[in-house]
């Protein structure tokens, strides 16, 4: 008997890891891929949307925007006509979460470096200070590629309504135009639609808007073919 299990050990270790394999593959097949949520107003905090649209539960997508950029360049929405994008709201002078926010963001930049389909966009909320300029500074300092992401400055009005209204990321005080920035990234999809808010300042947070976004990415993929 022993003779027989020695003789036959390799075809049976085969023949379990074969069905091993098939049956992980079965179950692969069955599993459906993840989906990201498509996020609405009354789906987020709160605090960070305006009134007017914490009832909204669909077709919420962002608005055009005319900003300048570091380069003194007029950007709007049409800049990232069918890209994934991924945006945050700061501030050049912010001593605290806009460092690690910006240096997590230039992570997520040289990483997609040579992916077309992938940009980045900046808001300052203290656009009195941050020019064109003082973006341009900030972006040398910072190893910003000037083709893949745009810091941008404009009306202090606009900037607020868009974080308000279109991206939802930014808290009010009793001043109704003055900002309080979060830490949030935010990835908008080719539709314009919200798809993930992530702590921009969370390690963890970053790994997992990485993986979301090679999620969007197959996901628009299937979509074209």
């Amino acid at each position: 008997m022993l003779f027989s299990y020695k003789k036959y050990r390799i075809i049976i270790w085969t023949l379990v890891g074969l069905s091993t394999l098939i049956i992980s593959l079965f179950f692969m097949m069955l599993s459906p891929e993840k989906q990201l949520p498509v996020y609405q107003p009354n789906m987020v905090e709160v605090q960070l949307v305006d009134s007017s649209l914490r009832h909204i539960k669909r077709f919420h997508t962002i608005s055009d925007f005319q900003m300048f950029n570091q380069n003194n360049q007029m950007i709007t929405l049409t800049d990232y006509e069918n890209k994934i994008f991924i945006v945050d709201f700061f501030f050049t002078t912010c001593p605290t979460i806009c460092p690690v926010m910006t240096g997590n963001m230039v992570k997520l930049q040289n990483q997609f470096l040579d992916d077309q389909q992938i940009k980045f966009l900046s808001f300052s909320v203290t656009p009195e200070i941050d020019s064109v300029e003082q973006l341009k500074r900030y972006s040398v300092e910072k190893g910003v590629v000037d083709d893949k992401w745009n810091l941008v400055t404009g009306d202090r009005k606009e900037i607020f309504e868009l974080a308000r209204k279109s991206f939802l990321v930014v808290k009010t005080t009793d001043n109704p135009l003055e900002m309080v920035h979060t830490e949030n990234f935010v990835l908008v999809d080719p539709e314009k639609r919200i798809r993930g808010f992530y702590d921009g300042t969370d390690s963890k947070n970053i790994k997992r808007l990485e993986k979301d976004i090679k999620i969007l990415k197959r996901e628009y993929k299937k979509s074209k073919s």
